[in-house]
């Protein structure tokens, strides 16, 4: 190796591997040639090659993927989408802001140009369907589960399966087979699969473990309620007692008085996730699976005992919380807990991955994570009787899941599959998943750590986290995810309209406007309006096909 004839040999020799147009047998034998040592080769082989004989662990023409085809690799070369513009539609929000940020480096690979529009919640699935309805500009929609019913209430799907595209190895490579089985039921109708992978979410609980295993704080507790401090809760009566224990004194020192929880509760802002998850322990059971509809007639249940139950326990939360927090976006609500302000939040995956965020929190390293507090009765409203247990816990998938599919309208398919696919590439989705920014949180087993998956606590503390933060976060997330007893998500035609109804009304309570009963009754009603402007009996057969998988 010291001529500069093989020097140059050499440099061709790597690029051409690292490129896909050789294979590693024949890599080998080359440098072996050009004497290079085979500690020399064992080096530069793992740096480039993944687990497969077919895939490289990166390429320098796909700096942003990896694993990567060769197949890809060769693709790429030819810019395959030069002068290609694909319209993207996404939601004025973290996760939308996470798909502008991939879209530079997807274009660099590939030639292409991403027009990118961004849209709020609150009009989004109108905009969606109106395209759909109308001239189809778009290429690909960022959806939220709750939207997918409505994709297929024509003869032909508005979406199209993704099959076919992950046949081909020339697109970004990603393995659905990771998907947790939670997640991966989000992304499919009728077991065919139309979503790819992004977002993944789920709502539990979090809290400071620092303040609940504080020995001085427990034994006023104790003191003051007869029982040792949970640490966490388990039930919801030990979450409304450590919530107003820890409410309207300064437990954190800065000479201001703190809180024992915090929510987010502006109407059209999804704060009615936390509603429904706080409820289903009220209602979900090992006995009932059902909460939103009777699936015999598509009776609404939701002014069901067990709801009312829950809609007046979750208003007894407002006074742990700041007032102004019904009125809170979810930063807002978020920023309580990150600021060391409120001991627990039941929210969504973004909170301890913002908590590892030193510039806007100061609570890293101190965040626990468990599943959402059970209750020890739940009322049965096919039965219409109380049930006691020691501890009804209820998992869920609460929370939009936002990710991309393709609009059959598209005229660039496979460019827009491309792109999803690119962002679905394992180092760009490790990547939104480690980042609180993204609005991103885990769907595959290769983020999670054995025996559930095959994740490293080192890759997350490459990315900044505190290594117990991110033990504890991944492990409660599965933990609920694997719950017996489920709250199973809601997607049918017109979940959106049913849910904003619920939104409203929930909101109407938690402002003093309305009484639990009198907006559960009124909800009721406006379900059933909303029913049979669908179709009862075709809402009925999907409801039962929805939990069906």
């Amino acid at each position: 190796m010291a001529h500069k004839h093989s020097q140059e040999e050499f440099n061709e020799l790597v690029t051409a591997f690292f490129q896909g147009r050789m294979s590693r047998r024949r890599f080998i034998r080359r440098a072996t040639q050009l004497g290079l040592s085979a500690a020399l080769i064992s080096r530069i082989l793992p740096a480039s090659l993944a687990a497969g004989g077919d895939f490289l662990e990166s390429s320098p023409v796909a700096p942003n993927e990896s694993p990567i085809t060769r197949e890809r690799v060769e693709y790429l070369q030819s810019k395959p989408y030069k002068n290609t513009t694909i319209n993207v539609m996404v939601i004025r929000s973290a996760v939308g802001d996470c798909v502008e940020y991939h879209a530079p480096r997807w274009e660099e690979e590939t030639g292409a140009f991403v027009n990118l529009t961004k849209v709020p919640i609150e009009t989004l699935h109108q905009e969606i369907f109106a395209d759909l309805k109308g001239k189809g500009q778009y290429d690909v929609y960022q959806t939220a589960a709750w939207f997918y019913g409505d994709f297929f209430t024509a003869d032909k799907p508005a979406i199209l399966e993704i099959a076919p595209f992950l046949k081909d190895p020339r697109y970004p490579f990603w393995d659905p087979d990771q998907f947790l089985p939670a997640m991966r039921r989000l992304y499919t109708w009728q077991g065919k699969l139309y979503g790819v992978l992004f977002d993944a979410d789920a709502q539990i609980l979090y809290y400071r473990k620092d303040v609940l295993g504080n020995a001085d704080y427990q034994e006023r507790f104790k003191s003051k309620l007869g029982y040792d401090l949970p640490n966490p809760p388990k039930t919801m009566q030990e979450m409304h007692d450590v919530a107003s224990f820890f409410t309207g004194w300064d437990w954190n020192g800065d000479g201001r008085d703190d809180w024992g929880i915090s929510l987010h509760g502006k109407v059209n802002e999804q704060g009615f996730f936390h509603f429904l998850t706080l409820a289903a322990p009220y209602v979900i059971s090992p006995n009932n699976k059902y909460f939103y509809f009777n699936p015999d007639d598509m009776k609404p249940l939701i002014n069901s005992e067990g709801h009312l139950r829950a809609l007046e326990d979750y208003v007894r939360f407002l006074a742990n919380g700041p007032r102004e927090q019904i009125g809170w976006t979810l930063e807002q609500g978020w920023n309580v807990f990150l600021t060391g302000h409120a001991v627990m939040e039941p929210t969504w995956g973004d909170l301890p991955t913002l908590a590892q965020d030193r510039a806007r929190s100061s609570v890293q390293g101190r965040v626990g994570a468990a599943i959402i507090p059970g209750t020890t009765e739940a009322f049965n409203p096919l039965t219409k009787q109380w049930e006691k247990s020691s501890l009804n816990a209820v998992g869920n998938t609460n929370g939009g899941s936002w990710h991309g599919v393709i609009s059959s309208l598209s005229k660039q398919k496979e460019a827009a599959y491309d792109f999803l696919a690119f962002m679905a590439n394992r180092k760009n989705a490790f990547f939104n998943v480690t980042n609180g920014w993204t609005g991103v949180q885990p769907a595959m087993k290769y983020e999670y750590f054995p025996p559930v998956g095959t994740g490293k606590v080192e890759e997350w503390e490459n990315q900044g986290w505190d290594k117990d933060d991110a033990i504890a976060y991944l492990s409660a997330y599965y933990a609920n995810l694997v719950l017996p007893a489920q709250e199973i998500y809601l997607r049918i035609p017109g979940a959106a309209d049913y849910w904003h109804e619920l939104d409203v009304r929930v909101s109407s309570v938690l402002s003093g406007a309305t009484k639990p009963k009198d907006a559960l009754d009124d909800l009721y009603q406006a379900w059933e309006q909303i029913t049979d402007r669908c179709g009862r009996e075709i809402q009925k057969k999907l409801y039962a096909d929805s939990y069906a998988g």
